[in-house]
């Protein structure tokens, strides 16, 4: 029988799939995510090779376990720093510095190519992870449309424009984040 590591299941769960997801997101920066194998990853773990399907039933489900709690994580941290403001101006100077900043850790980029390859229900439950950060810039968007501080007509495309240009990470983040605020009309 394998020993519990913490003081009771549920917290040794947890704890095992901490490490699974640390070992997840090296493998990931080391390589491909073709390279990652269930005995890679339980290696890593320092779990059994048959202990991680304990937790999980392949590696899709532990990308999209990853990128359930990455996500969570990611939004409420931003959400702790949209509660510092109510100017939309300002909540959207926060959205893109946060984002930035915080986009190198929690943005793994499961594009395409990892992205493409996944089962339908796992790339739809990807999707989800994405819509939640979204919906946090439409929100934004919406209440400065609302205030007349925004001039956005069109909240889907802006969010898509923004997040583009939020994309280009080679560039000065201050940069980045004027020509945002210009974009919809917050600086003149």
């Amino acid at each position: 029988m394998p020993r519990i590591a913490a003081e009771n299941v549920a917290e040794h769960r947890r704890l095992v799939r901490e490490r699974i997801f640390a070992a997840f997101a090296e493998l990931m920066a080391e390589g491909s995510y073709d390279a990652i194998t269930m005995s890679k990853l339980a290696q890593r773990a320092d779990i059994g090779r048959t202990a991680i399907y304990h937790h999980f039933k392949d590696r899709d489900a532990v990308m999209v376990a990853f990128a359930t709690h990455e996500t969570s994580e990611y939004v409420a941290s931003l959400q702790a720093q949209l509660a510092a403001s109510e100017q939309p101006a300002e909540r959207l100077r926060i959205y893109v510095r946060n984002h930035l900043a915080l986009g190198e850790k929690f943005h793994m980029g499961f594009g395409p190519q990892v992205y493409g390859g996944l089962p339908e229900e796992a790339r739809q439950e990807i999707r989800e992870h994405v819509v939640a950060v979204e919906q946090v810039l439409a929100e934004i968007l919406e209440q400065g449309a609302e205030q007349g501080t925004f001039a956005v007509t069109d909240v889907d495309a802006t969010l898509a424009l923004i997040h583009a240009v939020l994309g280009t990470r080679h560039l000065p983040a201050e940069r980045i984040e004027e020509f945002v605020l210009r974009a919809v009309g917050a600086l003149r």
